[in-house]
């Protein structure tokens, strides 16, 4: 133990791990069909979080804006990635992680680049220190959000196909026609993060508070930030989540005001 922070060691970890083994292992004994895909989980997450502990030592020591940069980039096209792949209904094309990644690029750029400079003022104001971890987080949960509003709004369409086309015969221009998916996908897009809002403090303690709780910060203190985070994720969520799926919905009609379910993949029942 150091004057600031324990200290975690192999034992300590290996220790962590040997409950994921043994609940692999319980899931192997009744058959649930998921150890294979924990324990490679698990893997893969030793496996990244390693290497990006190797990476953000090195663009830390250096606090080059061009390497910040790439990092950002990177961390953007996957969460685009992540997003397009969840998708039961894709758009043709590169449509779905164009939408996906440009939604989550605008939220996430935006309400980083504010928190940088208005609020925790770092110098520089890329610092990857804090950009990094800024950005992940926010992403992270942008990332849940459009993926499930983007999700949504495909399916209330589909299902919502015949009236959707009987308010467009009867003269409703298409964001008239297409409120209540639109309405229906960005809620669906919020509810992880209004939910965590809710829950936070008295279901649970978020996971940085906890970390700067084992670090030894004053509860007062961690409880700020702690805030500042949770509503920088919201506002970041809340954007992306708009944007995509405002986007979505010019992309699945045409300014003829018509009804585009071809531009999706799979069957739509066109």
């Amino acid at each position: 133990m150091t004057a600031d922070y324990i200290v975690l060691g192999p034992v300590e970890l290996a220790l962590a791990a040997g409950l994921v083994v043994l609940t692999g292992l319980l899931a192997l004994v009744l058959r649930l069909g998921v150890a294979g895909r924990l324990f490679i989980a698990a893997v893969r997450a030793t496996a990244q979080l390693a290497v990006m502990a190797l990476v953000l030592k090195a663009l830390f020591e250096m606090a080059s804006p061009w390497l910040t940069a790439l990092a950002v980039a990177v961390m953007l096209g996957f969460a685009g990635r992540e997003a397009a792949a969840r998708q039961g209904h894709k758009f043709a094309g590169w449509w779905t992680l164009g939408l996906g990644t440009s939604a989550m690029t605008v939220a996430g750029l935006l309400v980083t680049l504010f928190a940088l400079t208005a609020q925790i003022k770092a110098d520089p104001w890329y610092d990857p220190a804090y950009a990094l971890p800024l950005l992940g987080m926010i992403l992270g949960n942008a990332m849940n959000g459009v993926s499930l509003a983007l999700d949504r709004l495909s399916g209330e369409v589909i299902r919502e196909r015949p009236a959707i086309e009987a308010r467009l015969a009867l003269g409703h221009d298409r964001w008239q026609a297409l409120a209540g998916p639109v309405r229906a996908a960005a809620g669906a897009g919020l509810i992880p993060v209004v939910n965590a809002m809710s829950a936070m403090g008295l279901v649970f303690i978020p996971g940085m508070m906890t970390g700067q709780l084992l670090a030894g910060v004053p509860p007062t203190q961690a409880v700020r930030y702690q805030l500042m985070i949770v509503f920088l994720i919201a506002a970041g969520t809340a954007l992306g989540v708009l944007a995509v799926t405002l986007a979505a919905a010019a992309r699945l009609t045409d300014g003829r005001h018509r009804l585009r379910l071809d531009r999706l993949r799979g069957d739509t029942g066109v």
